[in-house]
């Protein structure tokens, strides 16, 4: 995805001057160039195989209990609007014959979330991912998240917050196993 150069920055010269500002005002000078290098930034998740992530960093382990990372925090953008939504997501599973490094579980988290997306649709592939990559016995994936789309403007409503969840295997086939792991993400367990 090529978001340099002077087309994308033409275009949000034209988007400043359309919407009454000038873009030849020193403030607004370099906007054009900062805006391309935060999209870039914001949707890098398109140049990753989040399948990848996981197969570099499987261990074969006998393990049958539930791997939970909690908390991850993550940000996105809305394809509806182009705004910000973030949150946490929370990712479990209970192994195969593998597990995958703990901190590949937010790298994953991190390459859906830095495309445009809907949430709902960003808590399922986090699953699948897992479920196609990982083959475990099990996948849940829980995420809480703001969306500036319903905060900023339309309903403005500044406290909703959107959870969605995905599960597999185990989690949707087992009632105990669901009802541990939505028990572990909702408060279930802290360190703090």
């Amino acid at each position: 995805m090529d978001l340099s150069g002077a087309s994308f920055e033409d275009l949000v010269r034209e988007t400043i001057r359309r919407i009454g500002e000038d873009p030849a005002r020193e403030g607004l000078l370099k906007t054009p160039e900062r805006v391309a290098m935060a999209m870039k930034w914001m949707t890098r998740g398109y140049a990753t195989d989040p399948c990848d992530i996981i197969r570099a960093a499987m261990f074969q382990e006998a393990h049958e209990s539930m791997i939970l990372v909690r908390d991850i925090d993550f940000y996105s953008l809305c394809e509806h609007h182009m705004l910000p939504f973030f949150g946490r997501a929370h990712v479990a599973y209970i192994p195969g014959d593998a597990i995958v490094g703990l901190s590949k579980v937010a790298r994953v988290v991190d390459v859906y979330a830095r495309r445009l997306q809907v949430q709902e649709r960003l808590t399922d592939q986090i699953a699948d991912a897992f479920q196609c990559s990982l083959e475990p016995a099990g996948v849940g994936v829980v995420i809480e998240a703001y969306h500036l789309c319903m905060m900023m403007r339309g309903v403005e409503k500044q406290h909703s917050k959107a959870v969605t969840s995905a599960v597999r295997g185990a989690f949707r086939d087992d009632p105990k196993t669901r009802d541990e792991f939505l028990r572990l993400v909702h408060g279930g367990f802290s360190l703090e």
